[in-house]
This record gives C-alpha cells, sequence and structure tokens, in this order.
C-alpha cells in the first residue's frame, strides 16, 4: 500500500489519556438528573460536550492504532483486528444493557417508584423483553444513557474501508466525512430506534467528529500546526469560546437572556446534538485551539501527579466507560431518595468518580500482571 497521509508517531500521547478520563468523568455526572457536581462539566458553558470530545478521541486513537498497522502489514490484518475491536466494545455493550435493566427494574419494584422505567427506556423492554432483548442486540433498542457506545461500535466496525482511503488521501477522505455530515444534515439522514424513534446520537452525522479525530492523527494536526500557534487563530477562538459562553447561559437563565435579541439565542436554543449543529464542532475545534496551545505534548502539566487519576482513567476507558454508566443510575437514585439533598449529590458524585478510578488502577494492575494482556498492541487498542 502507497501511504500518503503521514503515519502517527508510536509513542503515546498522554494528552489522549488526560482528556479521554476527563469526559468519562463528565459524562457520569451528566447522565445524573440533579447532580450538583454536573455544573463543573463544559457542557453548561458551551456548545459542546464531554461526547464530542470522547468520538473525537476515539478516531484519533483508531487512527494511531491501526493506521500503521494497515501500512506495514496489510489491509486484512488492520480490518480483522479493527472488527475484533468492535466487536469487543459491541460485547461490553450488550452486557451493560442487561445490566442496567436489571438495575433500573430492580430499583423500581424495590421502592415502588415505576417512573423509573419510564424515564430510562426500560418499561419497554418489560413489556416484550424477548423483542426489545433482539432489538438491542440489533442496536435498535437503547435504554436511556446507553446511546454512546452503539455510536462508537458502529464507526469502529465500519471504518477499515474509510481508514484505507485515510491512509492514500487523509483529506479527500475527510472531504468525503463532510459530504456525508452535510447530506444527513440536510436529507435527515439517521437509524431508526426503538419504539419509533431515531439514534440520539446520529452516526451519519457524529462520524465527522470521529474522521476528524482520524485526520488530525494522520497528519492533520500536524499540518495545520502553523496556522493554529498564531496570535490571530487563538484570539478568534478564544472570541468564539467566549459568544458560546455567554449564549449558553443566556439560555440557561433567562433573567439573564432578557438582555439579548430573541434572534441571537434562537439558532442555538435547543442545541442540536442529535445532528451535531455546525456551531458545536466550532466549538470544538476552538476548545482544541486553546488547548494544544497552553498544553503541547512534553507539557510539564501531563506529570503532575494530580492528574494521575483522569490519565489513569482514560488509560483504561472502556472499563470505567461502562462502570461510569452503571454508577450514574445507582446515583440517580440515591439523590431521589434523598430527595434532592445536596450533600448526597455531593457525596455520590464525588464516590462515583473515586469509584470510577479504583476501576481504573485495579485494571491496570491485573493488566501489568497479566503479560497477554500488558502486550502493547493489548494496551494500544484499550486506549
Amino acid at each position: 500500500m502507497q501511504a500518503r497521509a503521514g503515519l502517527p508517531f508510536s509513542g503515546r500521547d498522554v494528552r489522549l489519556d488526560l482528556f479521554r478520563g476527563l469526559a468519562n468523568w463528565a459524562i457520569f455526572l451528566d447522565h445524573i438528573p440533579h447532580e450538583a457536581l454536573s455544573w463543573i462539566t463544559i457542557r453548561n458553558y458551551g456548545f459542546s460536550d464531554a461526547a464530542d470530545l470522547f468520538v473525537f478521541i476515539s478516531g484519533y486513537t483508531a487512527a494511531l492504532v491501526f493506521a500503521r498497522l494497515m501500512v506495514e502489514r496489510g489491509y486484512t490484518p488492520a480490518a480483522l483486528r479493527l472488527a475484533k475491536r468492535a466487536l469487543k466494545l459491541y460485547a461490553a455493550h450488550i452486557v451493560v444493557v442487561v445490566t442496567y435493566i436489571a438495575l433500573v427494574a430492580s430499583v423500581s419494584r424495590e421502592f415502588h417508584d415505576p417512573d423509573d422505567l419510564n424515564q430510562f427506556n426500560v418499561a419497554l423492554f418489560m413489556s416484550a423483553p424477548f423483542r426489545e432483548f433482539i432489538q438491542a442486540l440489533a442496536l435498535i433498542y437503547k435504554p436511556v444513557n446507553l446511546d454512546v457506545l452503539p455510536l462508537y461500535v458502529l464507526l469502529l466496525g465500519t471504518f477499515a474501508p474509510a481508514l484505507w482511503l485515510m491512509v492514500r488521501n487523509a483529506n479527500l477522505t475527510l472531504a468525503g466525512s463532510v459530504v456525508v455530515y452535510l447530506g444527513a444534515r440536510h436529507f435527515g439522514w439517521n437509524l431508526p430506534a426503538a419504539p419509533t424513534g431515531l439514534w440520539y446520537f446520529n452516526p451519519f452525522a457524529w462520524q465527522l467528529l470521529f474522521f476528524l479525530g482520524a485526520w488530525s492523527a494522520l497528519g492533520g494536526a500536524r499540518a495545520l500546526h502553523p496556522l493554529v500557534r498564531t496570535r490571530a487563530a487563538f484570539w478568534l477562538a478564544i472570541a468564539y469560546l467566549v459568544f458560546a459562553l455567554v449564549v449558553t447561559i443566556a439560555i440557561c437563565a433567562p433573567d439573564f437572556g432578557g438582555h439579548f435579541p430573541h434572534w441571537l439565542l434562537e439558532p442555538f436554543d435547543p442545541n442540536d446534538k442529535t445532528n451535531l449543529a455546525p456551531y458545536r464542532v466550532v466549538h470544538f475545534v476552538a476548545l482544541a485551539v486553546v488547548v494544544v496551545r497552553f498544553t503541547p505534548a512534553d507539557s510539564p502539566i501531563l506529570k503532575w501527579r494530580a492528574l494521575a487519576p483522569l490519565i489513569k482513567c482514560g488509560q483504561s476507558s472502556l472499563q470505567v466507560f461502562c462502570v461510569g454508566i452503571l454508577l450514574s443510575f445507582c446515583a440517580h437514585a440515591a439523590i431521589e431518595l434523598s430527595r434532592d439533598s445536596l450533600w448526597v449529590q455531593f457525596l455520590v458524585g464525588g464516590a462515583g468518580i473515586l469509584l470510577m478510578t479504583a476501576v481504573a488502577y485495579c485494571w491496570t494492575s491485573s493488566r501489568q500482571r497479566d503479560p497477554v494482556l500488558a502486550s502493547p498492541v493489548r494496551i494500544g487498542e484499550l486506549a
């Protein structure tokens, strides 16, 4: 294969682990209704949120791990490895779905709270478990908050042909991704979801962030580096972030929003997350410009001991993510039982993050003891 795109370096970029860990913590907090700690997450201060970061890093990591494998060993070994990874993610999703349904149903029955069954889209499964389990296997039925992993499964499972094109011409492949994104937004392309809806994360739209991440890993970020480092790019990014902050606060706080004309806020309310509104993509790119400016790959900040738990959670992302999904409902149940007690909100939020971090450290420890799990390729795939 003749590779025209720049291959990623073979080392590990700790920033990926750091921000993936941060995304996992934020997704956990954002999934808990009435959680006071969720006010520290980025979704309250701009257009994009942790999901955008998660999908971008997923694409970046997929290219980082599998592009070199495809060039050095050929299409088939890389495609098989991608399929194996996608199947592992798929299996993890099904296990989480079954566990999540059992957890919601048990808590609802124990505390005589049938509202949870409807709120988390579990009542549909309870009414026809065999039919909905088949739907779950087909990624059509998903309980509430279990939408991110199916998106990742689909994108990774179909990535091999696109990666083959991307290592030959990354720019052209990204252009094709943009065309699909625009077509999805214009024509309403999406996939069905039970009972009568569509995927919450429209894969035809969200693939753009995934491919943008892969393109960045295959030389795109390096090509744009001189532009990103300019003062003009930096201050444009800052200006857009400030604009997004003001608009988001104005929408969330009607008293403050009353000082702004309706036409200014209307395009952003509601925030079109399902179809990945363009202003979300621009907001994410602006954040990336600022973060890269202050956090280069060799930044001493990455060696701070205070950031070690976040980095560790990013290194065991799949395990931490799955545990976080289950813990988010447990936290919701505890907050409801306490009648939205503020101290319980802080307690369950902090306890959940501690448990997720403990899972990451335990998984890393077991991986180091097992020579099969500790192989470099395996670690790269788990990233």
